[in-house]
């Protein structure tokens, strides 16, 4: 099989959210591919079943290293340009993704940016301050109160957390025991911890996610939680009104600097989301199987 690393939300090589993406792997067995995202160890490994288009798009399945996911953001734009570049080898404007969820549209903008539709929002329950804070190893009244705690879904559930500054974003310390007790049986497994302000100039908000309870102690980019993200700061007015146009800074604490764009506009009842980001191409080899 051919892979293919790129890093998606990236300005650059080596910034972003690492992605390895496999072609030529139609029959591959479900339980390979898990054995092969596990192998790599990125946050999500995707597979490509066919190398033509079928009803529309292209069957794509994603895994982390412990388990399979019905949709995830960064392993969806990396996907459709490496589907773009490696397959079609055209400059097509739009390519569909067939994913767990059903089948999600990747756009192609002249600036250089993917844009991928994600699914409509779904809202859950609020979590009281004082149990998150401790689970982050912050104060409770380090978290905003102005907002809710609330768990997202625009295809994988996240938890919202809001915090009043980002120099409490920066000292987090995940309790991965404290974790576990909260939120390992709970709809929404990992937190989106964000607080106003960027790392760089045009950067409305500073983000960092924590699916450790996924096999990952923290990402570097989440387009899926931040889809989650848009979704809520619509529904909450977060940043003033309900259409949300918003940069978003993530993975500096880790030496891997991301830059997510959001939108979520109202639309017919619900919420649509975008979000959108430049991929970068890495490597690429065989795999031999």
């Amino acid at each position: 099989m051919r892979f293919f690393i790129s890093d998606v939300f990236a300005s650059s090589r080596y910034q972003g959210n690492q992605l390895a993406t496999f072609l030529d792997c139609e029959g591959l067995p479900a339980a390979e591919m898990q054995q092969i995202a596990k192998e790599i160890h990125f946050s999500e490994t995707t597979f490509v079943l066919s190398d033509k288009e079928e009803k529309g798009g292209y069957h794509v399945r994603i895994f982390t290293p412990k388990w399979e996911l019905p949709f995830a953001g960064h392993p969806t734009l990396g996907t459709a340009f490496v589907i773009r570049n490696e397959l079609i080898k055209q400059k097509t404007r739009k390519i569909v993704l067939r994913l767990g969820v059903g089948d999600v549209p990747v756009t192609f903008s002249d600036d250089g940016l993917l844009w991928m539709r994600q699914p409509r929002p779904e809202f859950g329950r609020t979590y009281d301050a004082g149990p998150i804070a401790k689970m982050l190893s912050l104060g409770a009244d380090e978290i905003d109160a102005s907002y809710p705690i609330l768990e997202v879904s625009t295809g994988v559930p996240f938890l919202m957390v809001p915090l009043r500054s980002k120099d409490s974003l920066a000292r987090i310390e995940v309790d991965a025991e404290c974790m576990n007790g909260l939120l390992l049986n709970a709809w929404a497994q990992a937190p989106v911890v964000f607080a106003r302000g960027g790392h760089e100039k045009g950067q409305d908000l500073s983000v960092r996610v924590f699916p450790l309870l996924h096999g990952v102690a923290e990402d570097a980019a989440t387009g899926s939680g931040n889809g989650c993200l848009a979704a809520y700061l619509s529904r909450t007015r977060y940043l003033g009104n309900e259409s949300v146009d918003a940069v978003v800074g993530q993975g500096y604490e880790m030496g891997r600097p991301s830059t997510l764009h959001l939108r979520a506009e109202p639309s017919d009842g619900a919420i649509a989301v975008d979000v959108g980001g430049r991929v970068q191409k890495v490597a690429e080899g065989t795999w031999s199987i």
